[in-house]
């Protein structure tokens, strides 16, 4: 180990606290992954290796790592200026902005709220739907209905929400009730079987107790940190129809679905579903700069208007900065003119192949890919706690890729404009790393 990457391993483990990292096991290791510079898919280490990035570093860096564009337009901006509040001013990037991400959201999306990361920008979605309801003297609709095994970010209301087990018993029953609909274990060969029986239960639900329900709350047609499982578009229509015909409200979490993740630009346009309230974060800003937004409809934006106690009193410093707002800008400057939606699909066919392929290997339950996802679960569980994945996780790191799984589930999230031949080199990892943990 060298003397500089020995500074910065000592200074890490002398201070740092690591998100979602067992810190007696990180304190134990000899041999962190300290990463000095990063381009493309590729990170690079202080020992000068590089290491395809298969998860998109948390699934941000969707147009890969320091994108030349992006680089420029943050630069170009800070010239400029670089915070501005948004209190009685604005600014030409979060104006154009707005104006931009309101074109190619789902119709009748027409209103922006910017915030900080997608944690964030579902409280923002949960606070509007709360005031939405006491604004129009609805006070008992005040709980939410969410999936279990849902992920909608780790904010105490947002955790709340959350349906992964080892994340929300340290603050069950604090605040915010939500009812999880339970979701059966997947059975090999009938994937969307409980996803079925878990919507039919929304359903019923949203029809008994519409009268307290103040909104549901989905991952559009994928569930990420759940293991990457998957259900059919006709079950996110249905919930749909039942939130129309019992005033309840709906919102889509695309903060990991969305921005061509699964294939189109929002996953509930897939489904032909309109939320009334989308949340957008991870892939929004490529992972330059830490931004998000919730959008509404305009039937959500007039039910603040009218008198001051009627508005909706939040917001945070960095509000609409115009840095990520920029950059953001950017971003989807670039999905048009690079054509990244259209140039995906190859790739995503070439995942849904591979991991296909992979459901062969005894052990290995493969869940159907979607868009530039893909999954297997060395465990049959989705165990978050397991130990099979973390095996394959140093197979590939010895071999050239950062492939962190969520317990025993081994997934891929890659850059969506990823060079063809990394991502089969990515491909061909995967599997030799998924045969070691196995072996």
């Amino acid at each position: 180990m060298s003397e500089a990457r020995a500074r910065i391993v000592a200074a890490d483990k002398a201070h740092l606290w690591h998100p979602y990292t067992p810190m007696d096991r990180w304190l134990a290791e000899t041999d962190p992954l300290v990463i000095v510079r990063a381009r493309g898919a590729r990170l690079f280490d202080a020992d000068g290796k590089s290491y395809l990035d298969g998860n998109s570093s948390w699934w941000v860096a969707a147009l890969g790592h320091n994108h030349p564009r992006i680089v420029a337009a943050l630069h170009r901006q800070a010239d400029a200026f670089c915070h501005v509040s948004m209190a009685g001013t604005t600014h030409e990037p979060a104006a154009r902005l707005g104006e931009e991400l309101c074109a190619v959201a789902p119709p009748g999306m027409e209103r922006v709220f910017f915030s900080d990361d997608g944690s964030t920008a579902v409280e923002v979605a949960l606070k509007m739907s709360l005031q939405l309801w006491r604004n129009a003297g609805a006070r008992d609709k005040c709980r939410f209905v969410a999936l279990d095994a849902a992920y909608h970010g780790d904010t105490l209301a947002a955790t709340n929400l959350g349906g992964v087990e080892v994340f929300r018993r340290p603050f069950a029953g604090v605040m915010l009730e939500c009812i999880h609909v339970p979701v059966p274990a997947p059975a090999p060969g009938a994937p969307n079987d409980p996803y079925a029986r878990a919507f039919t239960t929304m359903e019923a639900l949203i029809a008994e107790r519409a009268h307290e329900i103040a909104a549901i709350i989905v991952e559009p047609r994928l569930q990420g940190a759940s293991g990457m499982r998957v259900y059919d578009a006709e079950l996110l229509r249905r919930v749909r129809a039942a939130c129309d015909r019992h005033q309840v409200l709906m919102i889509a979490d695309e903060v990991f679905t969305g921005y061509g993740r699964t294939g189109p630009m929002w996953s509930c346009s897939a489904a032909g579903v309109v939320p009334d309230i989308l949340c957008t974060a991870k892939g929004f800003t490529a992972g330059v700069l830490p931004m998000a937004a919730t959008l509404t409809t305009a039937r959500i934006f007039d039910g603040f208007r009218g008198a001051p106690e009627r508005a909706f009193w939040h917001g945070h410093s960095f509000c609409g900065n115009p840095l990520g707002a920029a950059v953001a800008r950017e971003v989807l400057a670039v999905f048009r003119e690079e054509e990244v939606l259209e140039r995906a699909v190859p790739k995503a066919h070439r995942i849904a192949e591979a991991f296909q392929a992979l459901a062969d290997i005894p052990g290995v339950h493969a869940p159907p890919a979607r868009g530039m996802v893909g999954a297997v679960d060395l465990a049959a569980d989705a165990g978050y706690l397991g130990e099979r994945g973390w095996r394959a996780y140093a197979e590939a790191r010895r071999l050239g890729a950062y492939l962190r799984p969520m317990g025993d589930v081994v997934y891929i999230a890659p850059p969506l404009n990823i060079d063809d031949g990394e991502l089969d080199e990515l491909l061909d990892i995967v599997r030799r790393s998924i045969l070691h943990a196995l072996g």
